[in-house]
């Protein structure tokens, strides 16, 4: 299945992140591409706000995972593979033990370690388009 979202505003973001909050009950693992500067930190921040996150979210990139804790005590890990020289470097952070602990992990730059992608994943897909505003395409692995 796919769904595509548009987003004018940060009003936009919240509004989108509450629509896919019943998808990411189903899924655990979400992978967003997109170009540098697109908006993924940006909308992962606010995912992380509708989820009741309280403390500063930001791309952990240089500790590659960052730990938030939502509402009910839901930990939340956000990735980021973009420093990542080779993907044996997530065999040493243990990465089975967040991607497949059933909370959710919510990862930049996946494409540094498609092969170890969990295959029941969301796939996010972040776009720019000429008016400046962004495309959110979502996609399923049905």
């Amino acid at each position: 299945m796919e769904q595509v979202f548009t987003i004018h505003s940060e009003k936009d973001i919240d509004r989108v992140a509450k629509d896919i909050i019943p998808l990411l009950q189903e899924y655990k693992v979400v992978a967003f591409y997109g170009n540098m500067g697109v908006g993924k930190t940006t909308f992962i921040k606010g995912v992380c706000k509708v989820l009741g996150v309280k403390d500063a979210v930001t791309s952990p990139s240089f500790a590659i995972v960052n730990e938030y804790q939502g509402r009910d005590n839901q930990q939340i890990f956000h990735f980021d593979f973009y420093r990542l020289k080779d993907v044996s470097e997530v065999f040493d952070m243990g990465y089975e033990d967040y991607f497949f602990s059933n909370h959710l992990c919510l990862i930049e730059w996946p494409g540094k370690i498609d092969s170890v992608l969990p295959d029941g994943r969301l796939e996010a897909y972040l776009s720019e388009n000429e008016d400046g505003s962004r495309n959110l395409k979502l996609k399923t692995p049905d």
